[in-house]
């Protein structure tokens, strides 16, 4: 390519963008239903019970420790889907491009999308690509919507939480949000701290094989744990009281809360998902989650009650007992 940085040629649909395509976006994301570069993609469902979710991500800084743009965009709809108890099959990719951002970026950050989305075992077979003037998008941003096919027995939804059920979280809370934070601001952090963006459909998957009737399924993302636990206690009219000894937030982290004033309760989370679990499921699903990268440090970190309707807890390591508000406002914007 002649211009080593996107120009706004490359989006009037002429020779520039058919190169852009040809050498960057097709090479990324090759595959059978993409390669016929039709005005949309002709998809096998065998069941069809779907799943569809759509998201768009305008992260800053497009990269960071762990990953990019493209590495939240992919993972982030797999993982909205597999918490419907969907099988991720295929996605979308929308960008819209600034004028000037340089070709290498670009390849960096497809290249990204397409190892994401190999791991996850989706196909990305359809997209657009549209280029705006200098000053106008922020370097990229990036649509992702995605299809799956629905696990035939289950039945997940926040309606669905009772009193009785363990919360169960797959790991760490707050290491996507404290990544970004620092990379922002020229921040060190320790290189046990990066993103936890991460593909969680093969865990799930396997989860409710063991499980099929658990009840609730949620990757806590903008707003944090206290933002899902918030909304599913309201939907479901029931309580929740944590247990805060038993909330898995690295040292490191810890301290970058305690130091800037947070609470790793309202970080946003990127690989992480939260479970709503039957007593006599909750030691099989856990199994299950330690055999997984993603879900090695996988705990109960409190359960649902049938008191305090509509409102969280949170039992202090000495004991007395406080809200867990719905988050107000945006703590850290452009997280994802």
């Amino acid at each position: 390519m002649l211009d080593e940085v996107i120009t706004m040629a490359h989006g009037s649909g002429g020779a520039a963008g058919h190169e852009l395509m040809e050498k960057i976006l097709l090479p990324a994301f090759d595959n059978e239903y993409l390669r016929e570069m039709h005005d949309g993609a002709k998809l096998d469902l065998t069941t069809g019970k779907i799943a569809f979710t759509t998201d768009s991500y305008v992260v800053k800084p497009l990269f960071f420790f762990g990953g990019n743009i493209g590495k939240l965009a992919v993972c982030g709809t797999v993982n909205d889907l597999a918490m419907t108890g969907a099988v991720p099959k295929y996605i979308s990719v929308g960008m819209i491009i600034e004028e000037g951002f340089a070709l290498s970026d670009l390849r960096q950050i497809v290249n990204t999308m397409r190892r994401a989305a190999d791991e996850a075992g989706v196909y990305i077979v359809t997209g657009d690509t549209k280029v705006v003037n200098k000053g106008m998008a922020d370097g990229i941003f990036i649509n992702t919507a995605g299809i799956g096919e629905r696990i035939d027995g289950t039945d997940i939804s926040p309606l669905n939480a009772k009193a009785g059920q363990n919360i169960i979280v797959s790991g760490y809370l707050g290491d996507h949000a404290a990544t970004i934070m620092a990379s922002r601001h020229n921040l060190t952090l320790p290189e046990t701290v990066k993103t936890d963006c991460a593909p969680l459909n093969h865990m799930v998957q396997e989860m409710l094989t063991v499980a099929p009737h658990i009840a609730v399924l949620r990757d806590p993302t903008r707003g944090g744990t206290a933002a899902v636990l918030n909304e599913i206690a309201s939907q479901a009219r029931v309580g929740i009281l944590l247990e805060e000894e038993a909330i898995p937030v690295r040292e490191e982290v810890r301290g970058f809360c305690d130091i800037l004033g947070f609470d790793p309760l309202y970080l946003a989370n990127e690989g992480k998902l939260i479970a709503f679990v039957n007593d006599e499921d909750t030691e099989k699903v856990l199994s299950v989650m330690h055999k997984y990268e993603y879900g090695r440090h996988a705990c109960v970190i409190g359960r649902v009650i049938d008191k305090a309707v509509g409102e969280v807890g949170l039992r202090t390591a000495v004991g007395g007992i406080r809200i867990v508000d719905m988050p107000q406002g945006e703590q850290i914007p452009r997280i994802c």
